[in-house]
């Protein structure tokens, strides 16, 4: 007896389907404060004030709102193609602030800053998206986890990462800037973010996790985020 094999599902289906709201019910709003924070300082320590900002998966556009609060003077547009966190975002419009249910990948626009917040570990061929986003500004600044480390592998936190948060990449600091390097882009500046010195925990298991690395993190930020993990990594790039 023959079995039909069901057609492989598309991961990025999850985003505009519901799937991807049903596990993640805020979006990661609780986290954008802290986020647009850490943009506005690295912009601050390279003496960039932006005129116009668009961010690419924007999400609900909570990173936005808190930057244009620290930037009243600049004008800022998120592109989403989740119709769920476009709806989300929806309250958060101002007369600085708009937002569009639309792939930026495919207009014609251009700005003085990009930001690609915890975007492209979800995108399936994300060199290919990485190169098709480069030209929509002249600065780009980049938010993305540091999934990879010691501790990950060990218990198979990687894998959690994947099925909640859909993350299809995990990368380690060396390999997220090679990626950007690779994919043409000059790095201009980079630091580690870590959210476990500043954000409560989620979790039990984030909580124990959290004093051991705030210990390794003030001896040596590289060591930790290879051995403990919980970092990310800001990277600005021309």
């Amino acid at each position: 007896m023959n079995k039909t094999t069901p057609p492989a599902q598309d991961p990025s289906d999850r985003y505009t389907d519901g799937a991807y709201l049903a596990d993640n019910p805020s979006w990661g709003v609780e986290d954008s404060a802290w986020k647009a924070k850490k943009i506005h300082a690295l912009l601050e320590k390279n003496g960039l004030i932006p005129s116009s900002i668009c961010e690419v998966g924007c999400g609900a556009g909570e990173i936005l709102s808190q930057l244009s609060l620290k930037l009243p003077q600049t004008m800022c547009a998120g592109y989403e193609v989740s119709p769920q966190a476009f709806e989300l975002s929806q309250t958060r419009r101002s007369e600085k602030l708009e937002f569009h249910l639309a792939d930026l990948t495919t207009e014609s626009v251009h700005f003085d800053l990009l930001l690609c917040i915890d975007v492209f570990e979800h995108v399936e061929d994300y060199i290919g998206f990485i190169k098709n986003i480069k030209d929509k500004a002249t600065f780009k600044l980049f938010h993305i986890p540091l999934d990879m480390s010691v501790l990950a592998i060990l218990s198979g936190s990687m894998l959690k990462a994947r099925e909640q948060l859909g993350h299809l990449h995990y990368y380690s600091k060396d390999t997220a800037l090679a990626t950007l390097t690779d994919a043409g882009y000059e790095i201009v500046d980079w630091q580690y973010a870590t959210a476990f010195s500043d954000i409560p925990a989620k979790s039990v298991r984030a909580g124990i996790a959290k004093w051991p690395r705030k210990l390794l993190d003030a001896v040596s930020p590289g060591l930790n985020a290879k051995l403990l993990g919980g970092s990310s990594l800001l990277v600005l790039a021309q």
